[in-house]
């Protein structure tokens, strides 16, 4: 996709964040359980250490360790809100290339399946370039996870010669919600979030699949320490730490 900067934020506004905001009921009704790896690194944090969720979703991860302090940010007016509202943690409106944790003061920061819904390589370097700024150069540990393009033994079944670039359905059958209500919305947005589909309907999310090794080169590229990597439930994950003190200086793809 060779769009440029204007353009792929709109694409992503349309085949990304329109559709969380719609779906974000039923999704948030999909996600409870914490994937072992990500539990693994918020438990292995120590008391009173202080992190971030960079596209924390409905807030599943925000409860999963409560000797730590974990803030959650999120594009998704509607997920947001799910994740106050259930969760009783803090999480906030922001987006991914420009959310208000840079500074380097965290402990720690997570952001799961989040940088793969960037369109261009320039744009998932920087919300990699991000997610370290968040975290205290030297000492600080982000995980971010992504999903693979090695996905032969799934029920999806891509793999290797496969576009990279995906557009997946997320199916929400009649009768389910579509989202819940927002101080900001006015009376006809809500109306259509309130509005119980008659029929089947089918939303379509951008992806972009990471091959093996391209995460891992995304988190050098964005001025990353490369510390541990691997392969979870169709996904590539890694842990890194900063490797400058200039990470979180202003990036044009920002504005």
């Amino acid at each position: 996709m060779a769009y440029n900067n204007v353009s792929s934020s709109a694409y992503e506004e349309e085949h990304v964040h329109t559709v969380y905001e719609q779906i974000a009921s039923h999704f948030s009704s999909t996600r409870y359980k914490p994937w072992p790896i990500i539990e693994r690194f918020l438990k292995s944090q120590p008391p009173g250490a202080v992190g971030v969720d960079i596209g924390c979703g409905n807030g599943k991860y925000l409860a999963v360790n409560p000797d730590i302090f974990i803030v959650g940010s999120d594009r998704s007016h509607n997920l947001t809100a799910i994740a106050r509202a259930h969760k009783q943690h803090d999480a906030l409106v922001a987006d991914a290339l420009d959310h208000p944790h840079r500074g380097g003061k965290a402990d720690f920061a997570i952001s799961i399946a989040v940088v793969h819904h960037l369109s261009t390589p320039e744009r998932r370097i920087e919300a990699v370039r991000q997610i370290l700024a968040a975290v205290k150069p030297g000492s600080g540990k982000v995980l971010i996870y992504v999903w693979a393009l090695e996905q032969k033994a799934s029920r999806r079944g891509w793999d290797e010669g496969d576009d990279q670039d995906v557009m997946v359905p997320w199916v929400m059958k009649a009768g389910q919600s579509q989202g819940q209500k927002q101080p900001q919305q006015d009376e006809q947005q809500q109306s259509a979030l309130d509005e119980t589909p008659s029929a089947d309907r089918t939303f379509y999310r951008y992806y972009h699949l990471y091959r093996k090794g391209e995460l891992e080169a995304d988190i050098q590229a964005a001025g990353g320490l490369l510390l541990e990597a691997g392969y979870e439930k169709d996904n590539w994950w890694a842990i890194a730490s900063r490797n400058n003190d200039k990470i979180d200086a202003p990036n044009e793809l920002k504005s």
